[in-house]
């Protein structure tokens, strides 16, 4: 079975939480962690700009990948949410299987 890491980043804790707490009740990831505040510097309209976010990462099976993201993008406050999917090269094989095992009940 393949994985994915995907990673996501927000303004605010409390909201990038509850996106996590809602996919890890709908089995979607098995694991979401939340890291920062991060210091982003990027375009936006024209402009550079900077802001202080959090990023969160959150491991799952690739084939739950879509349904991730389209559930992230469905509750993030951004126009354009930076939502990245990264392949898994490899790990530990009991982290892989506990992955699959916390995220079974979602086929």
């Amino acid at each position: 079975m393949r994985h994915v890491q995907i990673q996501f980043a927000i303004d605010d804790a409390a909201t990038a939480d509850a996106i996590v707490e809602g996919l890890l009740r709908g089995h979607l990831v098995a694991c979401g962690q939340r890291t920062g505040p991060i210091s982003s510097h990027y375009w936006w309209e024209g402009a550079l700009e900077r802001s202080e976010e959090w990023l969160v990462l959150l491991k799952t099976r690739a084939d739950l990948a879509a349904a991730v993201v389209e559930a992230i993008v469905e509750r993030h406050p951004y126009e354009i949410p930076e939502v990245l999917v990264l392949d898994v090269a490899g790990g530990s094989a009991r982290y892989l299987e506990w992955v699959d095992g916390s995220t079974a009940q979602r086929q």
